[in-house]
């Protein structure tokens, strides 16, 4: 674990690390001394100031992972809920062979909201999963997963009206399909509200401020081991910011946000399995610990 390096915020914060670092080796050997004025500073401040420092830390990283968490439990319910629609729509149904379209709309509204949330277009995957007309529909619409929704809830509304479903177990089927606008809208809702900008400002200014004021607090006290205490203690705020900052949107492409692609692929594969078709192999486990 010591020289991981995929999926480690060490290759984001090096260059300010580095220069903190160049700092307190300066410092150490002019004995925090500038021209002839002495910097007079001792640990006490700085422990004061860490422990808020590390209370803003600590807040700034728990609201970060509870967005990512949530996130991934939205799309833990994205995954139940087209499997359970797709199973209602085989099992349910007078005619199993009609539950294919609904199967791909499913599929691409996955694909969708995928793209939606990351700002990619989505064009390809829909015309891979779609007919022509359904594919320039949803193009044509700004909100493509929501139209998904839609087209999925006319499917079931024509296989009512075609007698092929009871009126029951119809609404036994909206339910998933309800569940799923709800994780649509609380996925919108994580992309579209960051953490307020002054948390990042304030904690951003003091882990600077602190870092390049530290060597010459410690410098009296430990001398020529201030750069690598300087170092250990630099990297540790420095990553714990970079991280949180990162996880903030858990649906970006960074190594530790959400791995979008995989869950997509394996909702896709879980789905055409359930309809008969033969998917490819399981991709080979990671052994990076990071997936896109």
């Amino acid at each position: 674990m010591l020289f991981v390096w995929r999926g480690s915020v060490l290759r984001d914060i090096a260059p300010q690390l580095l220069a903190t670092t160049a700092l307190a080796i300066v410092v150490a050997l002019v004995h925090g001394q500038i021209y002839r004025w002495k910097i007079s500073l001792n640990f006490v401040p700085f422990s004061l100031i860490g422990l808020t420092l590390a209370i803003f830390l600590g807040f700034r990283n728990s609201t970060s992972y509870a967005r990512y968490w949530e996130a991934r439990t939205l799309w833990g319910a994205v995954l139940n809920e087209t499997r359970a629609l797709v199973r209602q729509a085989l099992t349910l149904t007078s005619d199993a062979s009609h539950a294919q379209p609904l199967a791909m709309r499913l599929i691409a509204f996955v694909h969708a909201l995928r793209h939606q949330l990351r700002g990619s277009d989505s064009q390809a995957d829909l015309v891979r999963l779609l007919a022509p007309a359904e594919a320039a529909r949803v193009a044509a619409a700004r909100y493509r997963p929501a139209v998904l929704l839609l087209m999925a809830g006319e499917w079931l509304r024509d296989r009512l009206r075609a007698g092929q479903l009871e009126p029951a177990l119809a609404q036994a089927m909206e339910l998933p399909l309800g569940r799923l606008s709800e994780a649509l809208g609380g996925c919108e809702r994580i992309a579209g509200t960051p953490i307020p900008f002054t948390y990042a400002v304030i904690i951003h200014r003091t882990i600077y401020c602190y870092c390049l004021l530290l060597p010459f607090g410690l410098v009296d006290s430990i001398g020529a081991m201030t750069p690598v205490i300087v170092a250990f203690i630099a990297y540790t705020f420095f990553a714990l910011e970079a991280l949180g900052a990162e996880i903030e949107d858990p649906f970006g492409t960074a190594p530790n946000d959400l791995a979008l692609d995989a869950m997509s692929r394996m909702i896709e594969n879980t789905v055409r399995e359930m309809l008969g078709e033969t998917v490819p192999a399981a991709d080979p486990t990671p052994t990076d610990f990071v997936l896109t």
